[in-house]
């Protein structure tokens, strides 16, 4: 039995695309009948137009093959708090509902350049900030459980087969959290390293964009077309080259560690025995003092000034529309924040990302927790960030690693960070590391309705 193109990774959908076996239509087509199959049940999605996508996809087909981008093949999915020419961009909120920029964002506009075919918006919690997740989107290892935020619909789509790359950012946790609840491959790279523009911001000076996809090879595919500089000149094909046995990996808890679920001790110590069996060195390392207190400390005062500005225009003129998420936590003003807190938080984040680079620079990752515990029972919480908000206030890129699971049959994994503008190079390693970790729980996995001989992860 030939498997529909929407169980392929990006890379093997190009690959048949070039060599003409396989077209842009008929890839659309798998993605459009597992949209129907699955949309009503998943809810990934805010907004498809199977007539746009069949249009478009004929139009990439028509491309002559000297002139196809990098991208051409793929199915992307983009979340609804970027805007796009052709759709609406609705930023998870009645506000605006049906709103449509009629301009691509920077990100969006680039893989569209590159051959990508958009299948549609995914949705997002409001303004990508709230902990509240969308209605009707769960999660496809168990519905009745999150998929996390505030890239919610982004992880799900990419999961359930329904594209094979997606767009999701954070601000705190909202890629890598998503990531680890699917059980999917995430990155988050280095701060500025992807333009925001067309972004709807929430803290302008941690909004990264951020992307998911089924492999490492794909998520070095989707990375490149952003040409970020790397900060180690030919590392990749060096690292390729490299065994485990020759790496050295930082364990580090961070002050977050406090009463650990026993999906994550479990994790953890499981994740070590692996990579300690492939001939890696492990070291327990405890951060300094001084990086005590930026998860739910000094991460939150910058996310709170910065957001209450972000949504300023919104609470003033359309505040009956907001929901409690942004009336409690955002413009909360029992404990007003003052700006010398505010300058302050600023400065010591700041002068800590130099100290994080040379800490990281030593190994060849830093290994660290994603989330606390598998993905939360119910739809109206997407779970804490607080184990990725440190790393994203401090800039450095983060990929997430999927392979374990918990007692519950959910998947769960963890992230491996690197010195700022080190994404090239720390994707190489994961890719070795995913070798030992992506299939180490399969068996205990909930199932997902796929044809046989369909992998969940490619490795």
């Amino acid at each position: 039995m030939t498997i529909p193109s929407n169980f392929l990774t990006a890379t093997e959908t190009i690959k048949l695309v070039s060599q003409g076996d396989l077209t842009v239509e008929q890839i659309a087509l798998d993605h459009i009948k597992r949209y129907d199959e699955r949309q009503t049940t998943i809810g990934a999605w805010v907004y498809m137009d199977r007539e746009r996508v069949l249009s478009e996809a004929r139009r990439l087909d028509s491309i002559p093959k000297e002139k196809r981008g990098p991208l051409h093949g793929t199915v992307l999915a983009v979340k609804d708090m970027m805007n796009t020419q052709d759709m609406p961009t609705q930023h998870g909120s009645p506000i605006y509902k049906d709103s449509h920029p009629g301009v691509d964002a920077a990100c969006v506009a680039i893989c569209r350049a590159a051959g990508a075919l958009i299948f549609g918006k995914t949705h997002t919690t409001e303004f990508a900030c709230s902990s509240i997740g969308p209605k009707g989107c769960g999660n496809p290892y168990d519905i009745t459980r999150t998929p996390g935020g505030s890239s919610s619909g982004s992880g799900a789509a990419v999961r359930d087969f329904q594209c094979s790359l997606a767009f999701g950012t954070q601000t705190g946790g909202s890629t890598i959290r998503p990531a680890s609840f699917n059980g999917i491959f995430g990155i988050k790279p280095t701060w500025g390293a992807i333009s925001t523009w067309g972004l709807k911001p929430y803290a302008p000076t941690l909004d990264t964009v951020g992307l998911f996809a089924r492999s490492i090879e794909d998520l070095k595919l989707f990375l490149s077309i952003f040409d970020i500089p790397s900060n180690i000149p030919n590392s990749i094909s060096i690292l390729q080259k490299k065994p485990l046995s020759n790496c050295k990996f930082a364990y580090i808890k961070t002050d977050q560690w406090v009463k650990p679920s026993f999906e994550l001790s479990k994790t953890w110590e499981k994740s070590s025995i692996l990579l300690k069996e492939s001939g890696a060195e492990i070291i327990e390392l405890k951060l300094p003092k001084e990086f005590e207190g930026i998860s739910g400390g000094l991460a939150w005062i910058i996310n709170k000034s910065e957001g209450k500005v972000s949504f300023q225009n919104e609470f003033q003129n359309q505040n009956q529309l907001l929901s409690s998420f942004i009336h409690n936590e955002i413009y909360d003003n029992s404990e007003e924040i003052s700006k010398k807190k505010i300058t302050e938080a600023y400065d010591k984040v700041a002068s800590l990302r130099p100290i994080i680079d040379e800490i990281a620079s030593q190994y060849d990752a830093i290994i660290t927790p994603s989330v606390e515990s598998e993905a939360p029972l119910g739809l109206g919480w997407t779970g804490s960030p607080k184990f990725c908000a440190m790393w994203t206030s401090l800039h450095v890129p983060c990929v997430h690693i999927p392979g374990f699971a918990g007692d519950n049959g959910m998947p769960i994994g963890l992230t491996l960070v690197g010195p700022r503008y080190d994404e090239q190079r720390l994707l190489s390693v994961a890719e070795v590391v995913a070798q030992v970790w992506a299939r180490a729980d399969e068996d205990k996995l909930n199932k997902i309705p796929v044809p046989d001989g369909v992998r969940h992860l490619t490795v």
